[in-house]
C-alpha cells in the first residue's frame, strides 16, 4: 500500500506567499491537527502545506524498526514529503523559502527526508523526532544544508524515541552544514511546550 497523496493548505495561497510551511502530523494525527498549531507560530505570510497520512500512520511500526519491515509504506511517506516541496516550488517559492515543521512520527519524517535531500531550506522544527531505521544508514544522507537553521525539542525520557537517536540526528546534521539547535527536557511527555513554540519562532520562523 501507498499513501495517496491528500495536501491540506491554509495561511496565504501558494501564488500569493512567498514563503511555505509544510507541516507534518504525527501517528493517529490529521493535517488538520497540525495545520492549528501555526496559529502560535510566526507564520502569517506563509503559504501552509500538511500532506494527510493514508489511513493516520505514515509508517505501521517504531522508527527504529528495521527499515525493511516498514515498507512500502516509509518510501512513499518520504515521496509524498517530496511531492509537497515539490507543489510549492513549482508555484515558484523557492526552496531557501521552504520549512518544515514536524511532530513525532512526523518529526521523525521530516528529518529523514531532509537528511536525505539536504540544500538550502529556509528552516526546520522536529519536536520528538530523529532519522529513521534501526541503525542509521549514514549512506543515505548527502548533501549540504547550507547553514539551514534546524530546532530539535525533545523530551527525556520519551517513551517513542530515545534520546540518543536525538543527539546522533543532530550530529549528522551538523556534519551536513545544517545550523542547530537542540533542546532536551527531563520528563515532559510526549507533546509540545511553549518554550519550543517560542525557540520555533525565534530561531526559524523569525
Amino acid at each position: 500500500m501507498n499513501h495517496t497523496l491528500d495536501i491540506k493548505t491554509s495561511g496565504k495561497s501558494l501564488d500569493q506567499a512567498e514563503k511555505a510551511l509544510i507541516m507534518i502530523h504525527g501517528r493517529g494525527g490529521s493535517a488538520q491537527d497540525i495545520l492549528s498549531l501555526s496559529q502560535h507560530l510566526n507564520v502569517e505570510d506563509y503559504a501552509l502545506l500538511a500532506p494527510q497520512a493514508t489511513n493516520g500512520s505514515w509508517y505501521p511500526l517504531s522508527f527504529i524498526a528495521p527499515v525493511e519491515e516498514n515498507e512500502p509504506w516509509l518510501s512513499s511517506a518520504i515521496e509524498t514529503i517530496g511531492k509537497t516541496v515539490k507543489t510549492a516550488l513549482d508555484e515558484g517559492i523557492k526552496a531557501e523559502n521552504i520549512y518544515f515543521f514536524g511532530f513525532s512520527q512526523g518529526a521523525c519524517l521530516t528529518l529523514e527526508f531532509l537528511a536525505r535531500n539536504a540544500q538550502k531550506f529556509g528552516g526546520a522544527v522536529a519536536i520528538i523526532g530523529g532519522v529513521i531505521g534501526d541503525k542509521i544508514n549514514r549512506e543515505n544522507y548527502r548533501g549540504d544544508f547550507a547553514q539551514t537553521p534546524v530546532f530539535l525539542g525533545t523530551s527525556n525520557p520519551d517513551f517513542h524515541v530515545p534520546v540518543e537517536r536525538v543527539y546522533a540526528t543532530a550530529n549528522i546534521l551538523k556534519e551536513m552544514n545544517a545550523y542547530v539547535t537542540e533542546k532536551v527536557y527531563p520528563n515532559f511527555g510526549h507533546s509540545i511546550n511553549q518554550e519550543e513554540i517560542e525557540l520555533a519562532n525565534s530561531i526559524i520562523f523569525k
